[in-house]
């Protein structure tokens, strides 16, 4: 597999960039180095940029966080979440899954979550025995992001109560300032084990791409996907049917180390069912 030292030459190639934020634009904490810059030379080249996350807030919630850092909304043309698409179909109830919730959920997950469910007629629900769905956004402060253990009772408990689980995070894992933590995705794992009845909302599902290609409004051909992950990034590009790279920051990292021979990614993609068109050492330029 070709390794890219430089997000140039995709600029040569592709109009279009559809960017994962945590692991390819910074690592929790703050932007990879040359990030911001990457950005400004692909925008003076007149590329479009969309950013897709799994996070499960709200897109607003996520540009906020990103301006923090450094990285100003100029630098892209909009931000697509799996919590923002969540939270549309909670609004709509137009999907089948959706159509069938109350409007009790008991949530897992940290409060900042919650705009996954603001201005909607939906309350909290105490225990899981008051609740109609379990709306499960990643691990809490209070059991921790380290393991699934200490959620694996209340996770029983819910399943015995049969509700239903919506995931607005089917990432298993992420890496924050160089550490690796749980994501909603490994909750949803314990909960199917336990026979529960879950639907992930973000990528690899090609739902979460029909903003993102509305946006670009480009032919598929010219537009490329780059995300260190690959049953979400790389998966979810082809789903959508367009170019995925491999960027080998987040979680590329913390399994391949800085140093992957291309035969190790390319054995890695087979066992993964991916063929991204190359890799990318980071995002800079």
């Amino acid at each position: 597999m070709n390794i890219l030292e430089s997000v140039a030459p995709l600029a040569d190639s592709h109009d279009g960039f559809v960017l994962d934020i945590w692991g390819v634009l910074h690592d929790g904490a703050t932007p990879y180095p040359g990030v911001p810059e990457a950005l400004r030379e692909l925008r003076a080249r007149g590329k479009r940029i969309v950013l897709l996350s799994n996070a499960p807030r709200r897109s607003w919630f996520v540009a906020k966080s990103l301006t923090a850092m450094g990285i100003e909304s100029s630098l892209y043309d909009g931000i697509v979440t799996s919590g923002e698409v969540a939270w549309t179909l909670l609004r709509d109830r137009r999907h089948p899954w959706f159509s069938r919730l109350g409007s009790r959920a008991f949530h897992i997950g940290p409060e900042r979550d919650l705009s996954v469910i603001e201005e909607l007629p939906i309350t909290l629900a105490t225990s899981p025995a008051e609740a109609d769905f379990l709306l499960n956004t990643g691990p809490e402060p209070e059991r921790g992001p380290q393991s699934v253990e200490p959620y694996r009772a209340l996770l029983a408990e819910c399943a015995a109560a049969k509700l239903p689980m919506l995931c607005t995070n089917p990432d298993r894992a992420v890496m924050v300032s160089g550490q690796r933590l749980i994501c909603a995705g490994a909750l949803a794992d314990v909960y199917l084990e336990q026979g529960g009845d879950v639907l992930e909302i973000g990528k690899p599902d090609a739902m979460v791409y029909e903003t993102v290609l509305s946006t670009l409004a480009l032919p598929p051909a010219k537009i490329v996907a780059i995300g260190d992950t690959p049953h979400t990034d790389l998966l979810g590009a082809a789903n959508a049917g367009i170019d995925a790279v491999w960027a080998l920051t987040g979680l590329a990292l913390n399994h391949f180390g800085p140093n992957p021979s291309p035969e190790a990614l390319a054995a890695e993609a087979v066992r993964e069912g991916v063929a991204p068109i190359a890799a990318l050492r980071s995002l800079r330029w």
